[in-house]
């Protein structure tokens, strides 16, 4: 299946960019969906992340509690390499599963940590969302109502803007309105089909 990873840093409108995809009729698989059935409850990694963190990193349902588990990983380089080395593998193997399932002409894998995670490995090419630094911390902090002192946090272990862009082989600018970015997304789609069609 031809491939087309899809990522940009916090704020930049991945999940707009993504709903553009999916209603022209694309098959569009979430790193972050992926990312949350490993850790459902009766997942072996749950229990893991349990044993290894304690029980307080579970909500009273069984659930994981994300922000705990967040904020003990956040400042501690160690403890987030525990974990990545072992949700890394398992978000692979869930994102394989959902993209060979894919029947559209080609398939999206939309992943904010897409270069960091080594998933740009499982794409054919790497379509950056991209807007300005000043407006992904706006559009965030509206979202998400986060202080921008904690949006720049994210931005800071997020791949620097720069480099996302030298890594990309396509890049929406989003830094215009909804009908900017569906026209990009519209004029993307069609080279995808023809990329999609002669990697046949």
């Amino acid at each position: 299946m031809f491939t087309i990873g899809l990522t940009g840093g916090i704020g930049s409108g991945k999940s707009a960019a993504a709903d553009c995809f999916r209603a022209l009729g694309i098959h569009v698989v979430d790193a972050d969906w992926a990312a949350r059935v490993v850790v459902q409850p009766g997942q072996p990694a749950l229990a893991k992340i349990a044993e290894h963190f304690g029980a307080d990193v579970l909500l009273g349902n069984g659930e994981l509690d994300r922000a705990r588990l967040r904020g003990l990983v956040f400042d501690n380089a160690d403890e987030r390499n525990w974990l990545e080395a072992l949700l890394h593998p398992l978000i692979r193997e869930e994102i394989l599963r959902a993209l060979a399932a894919s029947q559209s002409a080609y398939a999206i894998l939309e992943s904010p940590l897409l270069i960091e995670s080594g998933q740009y490995k499982l794409v054919d090419r790497v379509c950056v969302i991209d807007v300005p630094e000043a407006l992904q911390i706006e559009r965030a902090g509206a979202r998400d109502r986060n202080d921008p002192e904690q949006i720049r946090k994210i931005m800071a272990a997020q791949l620097p803007r720069a480099e996302r862009l030298q890594r990309a082989d396509d890049v929406l600018d989003n830094s215009g309105d909804l009908s900017s970015l569906e026209a990009q997304v519209a004029s993307l789609h069609q080279k995808y089909l023809q990329l999609a069609e002669s990697n046949n």
